[in-house]
């Protein structure tokens, strides 16, 4: 009982993830098809780490992170189901990277309206 407990959980916890990480990679400008795997996740990211930085971005920081978040997201998919748990590590740290790479870009994005 207690081991389907927990494996219940931590699917839940994937699956609640793996929207989180589709609605960053909407939010970096990717087309997120209706169900993403975790693999097309990290595509998209990478997609969006490799774009070119407008004028007056930050650049590199943010491709650093975001570069980060798609090699979590490749090594959860190479996990797969088999080690739930440090599945759901690395699709968290791909979400802090993530996070860490818009929130640096807000700062650019205000002086660009400010102009």
């Amino acid at each position: 009982m207690i081991n389907r407990d927990l494996s219940s959980r931590l699917a839940a916890g994937r699956d609640r993830r793996r929207i989180q990480l589709a609605e960053t990679a909407a939010r970096w400008g990717g087309q997120v098809p209706e169900d993403p795997g975790i693999t097309e996740l990290a595509d998209l990211l990478e997609t969006a780490a490799n774009a070119p930085a407008p004028p007056g971005d930050l650049g590199h920081p943010v491709k650093a992170l975001l570069a980060g978040a798609v090699e979590n997201l490749r090594a959860a998919a190479r996990l797969g189901g088999l080690l739930p748990a440090v599945t759901l590590w690395y699709l968290q740290r791909a979400i802090d990277q993530e996070h860490t790479a818009h929130q640096q870009t807000v700062p650019a994005q205000r002086r660009e309206r400010q102009r």
